[in-house]
């Protein structure tokens, strides 16, 4: 799936790997951020961290009516750290490059927490 965009100079269109990239990078940027997990983690019970080139596997984009995209982000976070503070320091990161980086506008960034891991040991 594709998010077009339309220009007075034509239409441009974004891949969701495009997109994933983008959120995922505003995503791991975050303190507290542990990485990225596959959104199937719980199900396949596979609990590896995604590196930059497989960020499209933790997100999940989808197109709204209104032409605008709802994210689904998956995220390992670590051990102590308010999940309520770094959640929403997520989805304005996150809103926040796509508006700046793509020129998109997210309605909605959903944060999942698939996994809490002890960073240090």
């Amino acid at each position: 799936m594709t998010v077009k965009i339309n220009t007075k100079d034509g239409q441009i269109e974004l891949t969701d790997e495009v997109i994933a990239t983008v959120v995922g990078g505003a995503t791991t940027e975050n303190f507290g951020v542990v990485g990225m997990a596959s959104k199937a983690a719980i199900k396949d019970n596979f609990q590896a961290l995604l590196r930059k080139e497989n960020y499209s596997k933790g997100v999940v984009v989808k197109t709204t009516e209104s032409g605008a995209i709802a994210v689904d982000v998956y995220t390992v976070m670590s051990y102590g750290v308010k999940i309520s503070e770094v959640s929403r320091n997520i989805q304005e990161r996150v809103k926040f490059n796509l508006e700046n980086q793509l020129g998109i506008t997210a309605d909605t960034v959903n944060v999942y927490i698939q996994n809490i891991k002890v960073v240090g040991e």
